[in-house]
């Protein structure tokens, strides 16, 4: 997997994930105090999150991400905050007093690796607050939501496999959130001088249920594929006109393990860095919610029930009412 200035992953085009941003800024500055401090974020894809930590807690900010890029209309001008296109590359210690990595962990092969080189850049301080945000693996194998596995993930985690990561390498985890419909772990750790920190938070005691889902994902995940597939192939038939809502990593998982084709009449997703492109090995082509009013959709598959609301109150400002259907 290569990222590069080509890769587009923000979803701050949404008006459901940019409120959530907000308030998880808010949550985070609160929580370590981030009023005049210095922010590291590794992955910052587009910088959205970390300007918004550093306007509303006069922080300075480091982003680094190789995705980044400047765009215009998306970036606001902000001397406290800073960008390096590239890659992490641990190189002795850093002054950060506060760590943020936002879904980038489970894009790393090496996690040990990666978490260890956090911990001695950190060096002998015992202050600074580690803030890390992943996809929660455990709700994947429960729902059997394959539209949530994917190539750019290299691993998954449930709170429980974070926080002991985290522990085994020389942190005290305190804090473990499941937020976002339960869909993502936030998890607080500050660094510890010497030995392991013990397990304490509820969350973490998942081992014996994340082996019983595992064990049961495989049948699970196949009755999912089998209605899914079954409920498209037959609206089609039925000559209805179908478009998938979200043209990301979800989308593309959906659109190629299911196998669909020309059941599908196109993809729609609100990030206008988006619309125009085609869905990789589906080929879909990516169009804005207004293209839909010159052809309106019977039907709405919607990749993330969180988005419901949002969309049925777009759809309804189009005047357009199809059946509305969401994964998960």
């Amino acid at each position: 997997m290569s990222y590069s200035g080509n890769f587009e992953e923000s979803q701050h085009f949404s008006d459901t994930f940019s409120a959530f941003a907000k308030e998880l800024a808010r949550e985070i500055a609160q929580a370590c105090s981030a009023h005049g401090k210095h922010v590291l974020e590794i992955g910052c894809g587009k910088g959205e999150f970390l300007r918004e930590l550093c306007r509303i807690s006069s922080a300075t900010g480091l982003g680094i991400d190789p995705g980044y890029r400047t765009d215009a209309g998306r970036d606001e001008e902000d001397d406290r905050v800073q960008f390096i296109t590239d890659f992490y590359k641990p190189s002795g210690q850093f002054d950060a007093d506060i760590i943020l990595c936002r879904h980038t962990l489970e894009h790393i092969a090496s996690v040990q690796k990666f978490v260890r080189s956090i911990r001695e850049g950190i060096g002998s301080r015992t202050d600074p607050w580690v803030v890390f945000e992943t996809p929660d693996a455990k709700r994947v194998l429960a729902e059997g939501a394959f539209w949530d596995i994917y190539y750019e993930h290299c691993s998954y985690f449930s709170p429980g496999a974070h926080a002991r990561l985290f522990r085994a390498e020389g942190f005290d985890v305190t804090d473990l959130r499941l937020r976002y419909g339960d869909q993502y772990i936030v998890q607080y750790a500050r660094p510890i001088s010497t030995g392991l920190s013990r397990p304490h938070l509820d969350l973490e005691d998942d081992l014996a249920e994340m082996q019983g889902l595992a064990k049961s994902f495989p049948s699970r995940v196949r009755i999912v594929q089998d209605e899914w597939r079954e409920r498209v192939r037959s609206a089609s038939a039925e000559g209805k006109r179908i478009v998938v809502w979200g043209g990301g990593s979800k989308g593309v998982s959906f659109l190629t393990t299911l196998g669909l084709d020309t059941e599908i009449s196109a993809v729609v997703d609100v990030n206008p860095y988006k619309q125009g492109k085609f869905m990789p090995g589906a080929g879909h082509r990516v169009i804005a919610p207004s293209a839909l009013v010159a052809e309106p959709p019977d039907l709405v598959i919607v990749m993330n029930p969180i988005y419901v609301a949002e969309i049925t109150k777009t759809l309804n400002a189009l005047g357009l009412k199809p059946e509305i259907s969401a994964v998960g």
